[in-house]
């Protein structure tokens, strides 16, 4: 209660009423400047700033109509090969001649294309719907190839066309570079198990693909160039020669560039 009363008695002081107030010491008011002038800043990076982001996604090297798997229409014995991995063939070239019970026939190819793959050898038996041959539905060896990128439907629908992709290609060591493209078209639906196997030829690659669920194709048109394999790289010129195709792939897809205000909007 004394220290009370002393308080008390300062307060009604009247030497004590000429003395200044002080509100804040300098370091206080320096700090709140600079607390102001930051969010300042922030809220003018929000409206006028922008931010891009990327997404990467697994893919393959083909081309753009894709490849087939040929099945052979007859069962018998294989008594020649007309054709070897890496030939252009035109529609209803023969393939295989095969024994049957009605004698020596070839099994052609239902579309013109390269021959990727060619498991059967002289002396196989064959059986009726059994797999020989993997093509690529290809004119000639000069076609370019594009890269084909699958995405998961929900993020599929964040890529526009025309965006810049850069591909990690398997088969070429770091030090060229990645390959530089932009995407032609975004598919509509999701491409199921069969889908990808009937497109891509190969079923371990759908399987792959199609291994977190049903993805959407991406389709990136590769950037032409002045360098060996005629193809733009990050590192010019890049590797003396064009990739394989059915290479495998991580692409790097841009996305727009969106405000930072948008952000917490639907």
């Amino acid at each position: 209660m004394e220290f009370r009363q002393k308080a008390l008695a300062k307060l009604r002081s009247p030497e004590e009423l000429d003395l200044p107030v002080r509100l804040a010491r300098p370091q206080g008011w320096l700090v709140l400047s600079v607390a102001v002038v930051v969010l300042a800043a922030a809220a003018v990076w929000a409206v006028a700033g922008t931010v891009s982001s990327k997404l990467s996604a697994p893919g393959v090297l083909t081309h753009g109509q894709g490849s087939y798997v040929l099945q052979s229409p007859l069962a018998g014995q294989v008594v020649a090969v007309r054709a070897t991995e890496g030939d252009t063939l035109a529609a209803g070239a023969p393939v295989l001649d095969l024994r049957t019970a009605q004698g020596v026939r070839p099994v052609r190819t239902v579309a013109a294309g390269r021959v990727v793959t060619l498991p059967a050898g002289i002396g196989a038996v064959i059986a009726t719907g059994a797999d020989v041959a993997t093509l690529e539905r290809v004119r000639q060896a000069s076609d370019p190839l594009v890269a084909m990128l699958y995405v998961s439907p929900s993020r599929a629908a964040s890529i526009p066309a025309g965006a810049p992709v850069e591909l990690t290609v398997a088969s070429v060591p770091g030090r060229y570079g990645r390959l530089r493209g932009k995407v032609a078209a975004v598919g509509g639906l999701p491409q199921t198990r069969g889908q990808l196997t009937a497109f891509l030829g190969d079923t371990q690659l759908a399987d792959a693909f199609s291994a977190k669920g049903a993805p959407v194709a991406v389709l990136v048109r590769l950037e032409r160039g002045r360098s060996p394999s005629g193809y733009a790289w990050s590192e010019p010129p890049g590797p003396p020669r064009a990739p394989a195709s059915l290479t495998g792939v991580s692409g790097s897809v841009r996305l727009s560039a969106q405000r930072p205000l948008d952000w917490p909007l639907p």
